[in-house]
This record gives C-alpha cells, sequence and structure tokens, in this order.
C-alpha cells in the first residue's frame, strides 16, 4: 500500500470541534505546523523510555502529540463495521478513514502501555507499571480519551529456573511483570460518538528476558479446556485437530505464581465484573497489542469467547503480531464470532514466524486447494503436517510495507517492527 504524502505538501492533522492551537512538529522530514487540540501535548517531564525492541527511533516526531483525536467523528450505529462484524468488507483497500482514525486510537492506547512499563532494569521496580490507575493515560500522553482504568494486568512466565538465576540482574530474573490494563469508556459524549461503551484491554510487546525466552518456545500446544470438537477441514487431507496455539505465548497467558494470579485469571475476573456492571448496555471489548502483546490479545479474545457464553462483540486489533495458533485454532475463532484485524508490515520478520504455513485463505486461490510452501516435495509437506509448526493466519490483514515510505528513516529489522513505525504507517496510509 502505497503512500499518497508528496514531499511539496505538508503533514497536516484534522482538527476536532474542540478549541485549538497551532504548534509546529517534526513529521517525516519536514518541519510543519499541525493543529491538535488543546490539552493533548505529552508531559514534558516524563522521562524517556527505551525498550528492547524500540531499538532505534524511527520518526522524527512523536506519533501521540497528535493521533488519538484527530479523527474523533462520529460512528453511530456503524460502529459494529469499523469492528469488524462485516470482516471490513471494502474498508481495507483503500482503508477507510473512519476506520484509520479507529486503528490510531486503539493503537495509542498500547504505546501508553509502553510508555507505562519501567525498563530500568537496575531499578527495584523493574518490570512495574511507573503510573498508577487515576492518572496512567494521562502521564502517558493520552488526555480527554474518555476512558478510565479499571485494573492493572500482569504475565507471568512459566519458564522454571534454577535457585541461582535469583542472583541475576532482574532483567533475568523477572518472573512476572506488567504487560498492560483494561480500561472503560465513561465520557458520555464519547459514548454517544462511539455508539456504544467500550472496553479495552492494551498490551505491550516483549520486555524482559524470560518474555524473550518464552517467545522462542514456539512449538505448538493444545489449548486446555477447550470446548470444541475436532476441526473437519475441507480440504479433503482427513486431518482432523484440536485447537492449538504457541507453547510459550500459552504459558504467559496461563502461568502465575502464589502471589500474582494468571493473565487469565485477571482477565476473567475483570470481565466478569464489567459484563455484571454493563452486560444490559451497548457494549464492546476491543484488544488492542503490539508484538507479543498482538498474540496475548488474540488467546485473550478466544478466552473471553470461550468463558463467558454471553460476551459482547470481541474485536483484535493487532499490531506486528507473530502467528499463534493451527487451522483448528483459527476455525474456532471464526467459530465463535472473535474478529480480528492484524495490521501487519510486510517488511515486519515478526509477523512471518513462528513455524510454517501450508495453508492461506486467498481470494485468488480456491478454499478446497492447500497453497504449500514453495519448492517441497509433497512427502517433506506430510512430514512438516505431521510437526507442531505448522501454523496459520487468522483474521483480515492490513498489509502495510515500510520501505514504500520515504519519510521513515533507519529502515531495519529493529524499526520494522517498532509500533511508532506502524502507527506512521496506518496514519498517512
Amino acid at each position: 500500500m502505497s503512500l499518497s504524502m508528496k514531499p511539496a505538501t505538508p503533514c497536516t492533522f484534522p482538527t476536532t470541534t474542540r478549541p485549538a492551537k497551532h504548534v509546529s512538529v517534526r513529521c517525516c522530514t519536514l518541519t510543519q505546523t499541525a493543529v491538535r487540540p488543546l490539552k493533548m501535548s505529552l508531559d514534558t517531564h516524563q522521562p524517556a523510555v527505551k525498550s528492547w525492541e524500540n531499538l532505534l527511533d524511527p520518526l522524527d516526531y512523536d506519533p501521540m502529540a497528535s493521533l488519538f483525536t484527530s479523527r474523533a467523528v462520529k460512528l453511530g450505529n456503524k460502529w459494529k463495521e469499523y469492528l469488524g462484524v462485516k470482516n471490513w468488507e471494502g474498508l481495507l483497500d483503500p482503508l477507510d478513514e473512519n476506520l484509520r482514525g479507529e486503528i490510531l486510537r486503539y493503537g495509542s492506547f498500547v504505546e501508553a502501555a509502553y510508555r507505562s512499563f519501567n525498563f530500568d532494569s537496575s531499578s527495584s521496580s523493574y518490570g512495574a507499571c511507573r503510573y498508577p490507575k487515576s492518572t496512567l493515560l494521562a502521564r502517558s500522553g493520552l488526555h480527554q480519551t474518555g476512558y478510565r482504568l479499571t485494573r492493572h494486568l500482569r504475565a507471568t512466565s512459566g519458564i522454571r529456573l534454577p535457585r541461582w538465576v535469583e542472583m541475576a540482574p532482574n532483567w533475568v530474573a523477572t518472573k512476572s511483570s506488567w504487560i498492560g490494563y483494561v480500561a472503560v469508556c465513561q465520557d458520555k459524549e464519547e459514548i454517544a460518538r462511539l455508539g456504544r461503551r467500550d472496553v479495552v484491554i492494551a498490551l505491550r510487546g516483549t520486555a524482559t528476558g524470560l518474555e524473550w525466552l518464552e517467545n522462542f518456545r514456539a512449538t505448538l500446544t493444545p489449548v486446555p479446556n477447550a470446548d470444541t470438537e475436532p476441526t473437519h477441514h475441507d480440504d479433503g487431507d482427513g486431518d482432523d485437530s484440536e485447537p492449538m496455539v504457541e507453547t510459550g505465548f500459552l504459558s504467559l497467558y496461563t502461568s502465575g505464581t502464589d502471589e500474582v494470579p494468571s493473565l487469565q485469571e485477571m482477565v476473567r475476573e475483570e470481565i466478569s465484573r464489567l459484563l455484571q456492571t454493563y452486560g444490559d448496555q451497548p457494549l464492546s471489548l476491543t484488544i488492542t497489542g503490539h508484538s507479543l502483546g498482538a498474540a496475548l490479545a488474540t488467546l485473550t479474545a478466544y478466552d473471553i469467547k470461550t468463558t463467558f457464553k454471553r460476551a459482547p462483540m470481541v474485536t483484535v486489533m493487532s499490531f506486528g503480531g507473530p502467528r499463534v495458533g493451527n487451522r483448528s485454532f483459527r476455525c474456532q475463532l471464526e467459530k465463535q464470532g472473535t474478529k480480528v484485524l492484524r495490521i501487519v508490515n510486510s517488511d515486519d520478520l515478526i509477523t512471518k514466524v513462528p513455524g510454517f504455513v501450508l495453508e492461506e485463505e486467498d481470494a485468488d486461490v480456491p478454499k478446497d486447494q492447500n497453497v504449500y510452501v514453495a519448492g517441497l516435495p509433497s512427502w517433506i509437506q506430510k512430514r512438516v503436517e505431521d510437526t507442531q509448526w505448522v501454523y496459520a493466519e487468522v483474521g483480515r490483514e492490513l498489509k502495510l510495507r515500510s520501505r514504500s515510505c520515504p519519510y521513515l528513516k533507519n529502515i531495519n529489522v529493529a524499526t520494522c517492527h517498532d509500533l511508532k513505525t506502524y502507527l506512521h504507517l496506518v496514519n498517512y496510509s
């Protein structure tokens, strides 16, 4: 998807109905004047946050400074379309402006999760959240969102380490760390604009040493307590399988300690409480994440729809997410009505792992025909299928390409995966 920006044309941000002022920002490689709402500027006293997933800054400006309310239009009774009730048909190519604004809005919630995480491994509070619930969004750069945080979320690694690791640095030995939050739209005007009350679960990407190790546990493992029947595939290969997902992702979602409940338990408890409180209102659950957070967002959505039979509409908006599960897992997601929009940078290697994909749903390929890995003989194909390395892509894909944008700097593996790169490409695609 090529960008429509021209070097001679300044980048502009649409105005809103709120009072506005002009400020100069550094956008792409040009210095321009943009319009943004009052109180949307970042906290200049906030210390810079550095993470392993933000090794090099791909942009000369801060996308959070203007993206959150730049396209605040009333969605009305069409809100379900923007959350995928019709699988985003007719909205992705070209990208619908209202959908673009919603993608950027949810991406900003994930960026707030990154900014709130304590990456300082020398700190005694390494791996914790830097801000209390009452001020997290504002201190992360998101003012006047209309949302209120209701719960902090933590993820715990299930990897068993030897005792001597307790003497290692924090980034090595930390088993449980803050990974995101649950927020609920409480502002009446914002609820009216959205057409419903929205619940957001925002999850950051990989940060700790054990999270990195979990990422590499790439074999598939059955989803526990999956209330499903074996999936019969239409391709006639006779392969009946149960839902399976990446071992490391499932470990981070389901593992807990005596002191810290699992991410799964936290999510279930909070969603149960929110459904009891707001279940009689128009309600949506939107789960968004980047990288590891995108994978966990998909697992979270699957678990919510499996656990709560009367759950409202559940949508995943993922940025730069890896593959999560097998074909049976994908089929169960579709069967339960979970909607997944994967925002993918085709230059981002993380979106191409783990495992192999031996079948793709493609408009140009008949549904009863497999798309095999190029060059592999049939007997190798069969061997691969018998392993626990065969994954399937889920949901719909919004494909972007960083190399088609002349305004990004430092195009490399790290910057192609950076969340700010994704927000920039969505904003100007």
